[in-house]
């Protein structure tokens, strides 16, 4: 009769696996849709000579895998309007099938019959592998759906629709975020698929250098032995927040007792500095040391107000993430960018409404840029503040010719000798060169800690080569000097190419 879905579960595996329910479905089948025809049972299925229409189209058609699932929903409630329909799924038709949720909600808005015929789940297919008991706790949870990634590490979990590296890769990130790198846990393939199942044990982090992750892959996470990773849970910030408040406690370290926002001042400008020399050196491991000890700081500072009852990190996180939502309705509201000079035109404008009380009448574009910045990093902000209502040049060759033209005045006042004009023009000089960089898509300072290290590189060179020839550093000529620099100089090139 019109008005009827019956959806049908194809099970783990061949057709052996099928209760003899679901074949006479199949064969008797009206019209007969089938998700994807990437299924061990699709062969028999040909084999019958039964007809059917796969929605395998769809995947590549749309832009996510909830616009697949819609375009199938709406595809089979549409032919059901007319004639009975046969849908059907892999596994079991209630676990992880998206469309199938799809065509029951609507179907049940419009008034259509809707018949379930279970099959065995590939989960069922996944406990037998791996001898699971799922009475003892399980978390099921889809990796297409990021959302869903939210585990608890205390408890089991199994990860499905794991179709692709790049999915596995992706869904290692989320999972890092709660379970130690380290973690034992198991890839399943094709499990209830005879002669094609496969198991691999291997640590979290290296979920995504399998090569034969396919459609049929999921991913089993056992339950992580709190009493062995202390702070593996999704907060690993509250165990270095514990720390900081024993040692600024009554028993705690005496120095840490004894400072304050103060006297902090001088560490948390040298942890940031560290940081930039472990970017500039590409160092990934170092940039992750270098990091935690900058995020020691910020929590010092937070324990240090927490304890005047003014904030406590909480606040910082919280103030943060909603600052950062309401600076980008772009992403999280319904405002349209065409580029990310939109993007910065938004921002400052939201920034703006912000300052309390201030209407923004009396204030200048320039407020806001930190005068305890480095003078580099200062003068490139206030550029590229002004630059965002119009006062810029075109590009960088307006302002490369204005170096030029500064460059002619710093040698004037040079030849004048006259020391305020000298450094008046130094300064004109530094500031046309930020400009430019900036225009050319360049961060000064990231550019000048670059040259440092590049002469720190290439002066060291010099001094080894020396003391190699026995030779005093001081005695040697600028020429032979210049020399070795030149020879370092094209090493490093060599060693680029």
């Amino acid at each position: 009769m019109a008005g009827t879905i019956t959806i049908v579960g194809l099970g783990p595996g061949g057709k052996d696996s099928l209760p003899l329910a679901n074949l006479y479905a199949l064969k008797n089948a009206t019209k007969l849709y089938l998700r994807t025809e990437v299924h061990p049972v699709v062969d028999w299925i040909k084999e019958q000579s039964i007809l059917f229409q796969s929605f395998d189209k769809y995947y590549q058609q749309a832009n996510s895998f909830e616009g697949v699932y819609r375009m199938i929903a709406n595809d089979v409630l549409a032919a059901a309007e007319s004639c009975p329909v046969v849908y059907a799924v892999p596994g079991h038709p209630l676990v992880a099938e998206s469309s199938v949720s799809l065509i029951l909600q609507e179907s049940e808005r419009r008034g259509i019959e809707t018949n379930i015929v279970p099959a065995m789940s590939f989960l069922d297919a996944v406990y037998a592998l791996l001898r699971i008991d799922p009475v003892q706790g399980m978390q099921i949870a889809d990796c297409l759906q990021p959302g869903e990634l939210k585990l608890n590490p205390a408890i089991a979990a199994v990860i499905v629709q794991v179709y692709s590296r790049l999915v596995a890769s992706d869904s290692k990130l989320a999972l890092l975020e709660i379970y130690p790198a380290d973690h034992s846990v198991y890839l399943v393939r094709a499990a209830g698929v005879p002669g094609q199942e496969r198991v691999e044990q291997l640590p979290l982090y290296a979920i995504d250098r399998v090569d034969w992750i396919d459609h049929l892959t999921s991913l089993y996470i056992p339950p992580v032995d709190s009493s062995l990773y202390k702070g593996s849970s999704r907060y690993p910030l509250d165990e270095l927040v514990e720390i900081m408040d024993r040692l600024r406690g009554e028993n705690g370290c005496p120095w840490d007792r004894e400072q304050d926002h103060h006297t902090l001042t001088p560490y948390l400008l040298e942890e940031t500095y560290e940081v930039l020399e472990a970017i500039q050196q590409e160092d990934m491991y170092k940039i992750c040391e270098e990091l935690g000890d900058l995020l020691l700081q910020i929590v010092f500072h937070a324990q240090i107000a927490k304890e005047k009852e003014i904030f406590d990190i909480n606040d910082v996180v919280d103030g943060i993430c909603r600052k950062m939502i309401r600076r980008h309705p772009h992403v999280f509201g319904d405002i349209s960018v065409k580029n990310s000079a939109e993007v910065l035109v938004n921002w400052e404008k939201i920034k703006s409404t912000e300052k309390d009380g201030d209407t923004g009448q009396n204030q200048s574009i320039l407020d806001g840029v930190p005068c305890g910045l480095p003078s580099l990093t200062r003068s490139l902000k206030v550029q590229a503040k002004a630059a965002r209502v119009g006062f810029d040049w075109p590009d960088y060759r307006g302002a490369l010719e204005k170096i030029k033209e500064e460059l002619d005045e710093w040698e004037e006042a040079l030849d004048s000798g006259i020391r305020e004009d000298i450094e008046n023009e130094a300064g004109d000089v530094l500031f046309a060169v930020v400009n430019t960089a900036r225009l050319a898509g360049i961060d000064p300072e990231v550019a000048l800690l670059a040259a440092i290290g590049k002469f720190t590189r290439r002066f060291k060179y010099i001094e080894k080569s020396a003391s190699l020839m026995n030779k005093n550093l001081a005695d040697m000529s600028l020429e032979e000097m210049d020399k070795l620099w030149n020879e370092k100089k094209k090493n490093e090139k060599i060693e680029k190419m």
